[in-house]
C-alpha cells in the first residue's frame, strides 16, 4: 500500500463539523484535531510531493500558525469554512497587529504553508477546489501586504482608525 493510499483512509471519516467552536473545551478539541491534522499535511508533503523533513516542516509550521493562531485561538472558525476574504483580514491585519516586527518574509512563509494546506484540503476532497484556488490567489497578494506592513509603520496620530477601515476585522466576543 503506497502513502496515497494511507493518508486518503485516514482522513474520509473526519467530520468537520467536529472543528466547530462554541466552547472553550471545543476550543481545545478542535486545537488538537488541527495537531492531527497538520501531522498528515507533514506525511503528505514528504511522501507525496517529496519534500525534505525540513522543508515539509517549515510550511506546517506556516500553516500551524494561521490555523491555530488565528482560525481556532482568536477567529473560533471552522478550518473547513474559511474563505479568501479570511486570509485577506488575517495577512493584511491581524498579523500585522499581533506580531511584534511584522515582515513580508516571515508572512510569506505563513501564507505558501496556508496556501499549501488548503490545496492539500481540496486534494483530499475535504474543501470545494475553488476555494482552494481563491485562498491561494489571496496568499499571493503579497505587494498588498507589503503595503498594508508599511503604513501600519507610517501611522501618525488618529491614523489608526482608518488603516483598520481599509481591511476591517472585527472583534470576535469571548465564549462561555
Amino acid at each position: 500500500m503506497g502513502p496515497d493510499k494511507d493518508l486518503k483512509p485516514l482522513l474520509q471519516g473526519l467530520n468537520k463539523n467536529d472543528f466547530n467552536i462554541l466552547t472553550l473545551d471545543d476550543e481545545i478539541r478542535v486545537d488538537r484535531r488541527c495537531v492531527d491534522l497538520l501531522r498528515h499535511f507533514n506525511q503528505y508533503l514528504a511522501c507525496q510531493e517529496g519534500l525534505s523533513p525540513e522543508q515539509a516542516a517549515e510550511i506546517c509550521h506556516g500553516a500551524d500558525y494561521f490555523l491555530r493562531e488565528f482560525m481556532i485561538a482568536d477567529r473560533r472558525d471552522n478550518l473547513f469554512c474559511t474563505t479568501a476574504e479570511r486570509v485577506r483580514q488575517f495577512a493584511g491585519h491581524w498579523y500585522i497587529i499581533r506580531t511584534t516586527e511584522p515582515n513580508l518574509t516571515e508572512l510569506a512563509m505563513v501564507l505558501r504553508g496556508t496556501a499549501l494546506f488548503y490545496n492539500f484540503l481540496a486534494e483530499q476532497n475535504l474543501i470545494d477546489p475553488k476555494v482552494s484556488m481563491d485562498i491561494a490567489q489571496q496568499c499571493n497578494e503579497t505587494g498588498y501586504y507589503q503595503q498594508r506592513i508599511d503604513t501600519f509603520w507610517a501611522i501618525e496620530g488618529d491614523g489608526f482608525d482608518a488603516w483598520r477601515q481599509a481591511c476591517p476585522l472585527e472583534p470576535v466576543p469571548d465564549i462561555p
